[in-house]
């Protein structure tokens, strides 16, 4: 017997194999599981140890893979905890075999992160879908200003230099101004992991503290924000960016 996720309210029923469960109900199942798709003819496996400790934060990595051509990425295949995907050696074969899975695993209602381990733009497709499902979309990789993935995602996590690299001595941080101190404890109390609204920043920081952010030298609050980024993460532009806090900032 086939089973039907599909639904389209929150008071609409699904039937699943025991019977039938409402979209709530679904939405509880799927809460905190995370999907990692690696492309893994795109990212060293030298990162694979950054990738696990970064999609830990995410919630319960459930699915771990890694797609590509095995002949091209021998060192994926010594990687515990990862199931290597064989895609073959066709053009673009790696990139369409990770995008019908990820949106296979989207109809399945049962995941509400999919992190999608590239650095490769073209994805920025499939990060636009899984968004219009309702699916948080986290991007990992090496970060660039142009890449249209990274700009796609909900957020995306910059792995920098592998860990084999030498760390630089960490420079000191800067004092946390009054004004800092006020929207980092809002964005703990009120946002937690997931965020704050950056939207609804400026409407609460007057409500409650008569800040105009106008009157500042950044002028808007994102400005304010990415002025000072050992306290705080912004999501790309869009009506429902988020602002979240750095280590540093607890």
């Amino acid at each position: 017997m086939l089973q039907e996720w599909k639904f389209h309210t929150a008071g609409t029923k699904a039937v699943v194999a025991g019977g039938l469960m409402t979209s709530d109900e679904v939405g509880k199942t799927r809460a905190g599981r995370v999907a990692l798709l690696i492309d893994g003819e795109n990212i060293s496996q030298d990162l694979a140890g950054q990738i696990i400790v970064r999609s830990s934060q995410l919630g319960s990595l459930v699915v771990k893979r890694v797609y590509g051509n095995v002949a091209k990425m021998p060192k994926w295949d010594a990687a515990p905890g990862f199931k290597l995907v064989h895609s073959g050696s066709g053009k673009n074969a790696t990139d369409m075999l990770l995008t019908v899975e990820a949106m296979k695993l989207s109809y399945e209602e049962t995941f509400d992160t999919i992190a999608i381990v590239s650095s490769d733009g073209d994805f920025s497709h499939l990060a636009h879908d899984l968004r219009e499902r309702q699916i948080t979309v986290v991007g990992i990789g090496r970060a660039r200003d142009d890449n249209k993935f990274h700009k796609a995602c909900s957020r995306y996590i910059d792995l920098g230099q592998p860990e084999s690299a030498v760390a630089a001595e960490p420079k000191p941080q800067p004092r946390m101004d009054e004004l800092s101190q006020k929207v980092v404890a809002l964005i703990r109390s009120e946002g937690g992991v997931a965020g704050y609204p950056i939207g609804k920043l400026g409407g609460r920081m007057h409500a409650d503290y008569k800040v105009k952010i106008y009157e500042y030298p950044e002028k808007t609050w994102r400005a304010y924000l990415v002025a000072r980024p050992h306290l705080f993460v912004c999501d790309p532009k869009g009506p429902d960016a988020k602002v979240r806090l750095r280590a540093s900032a607890h």
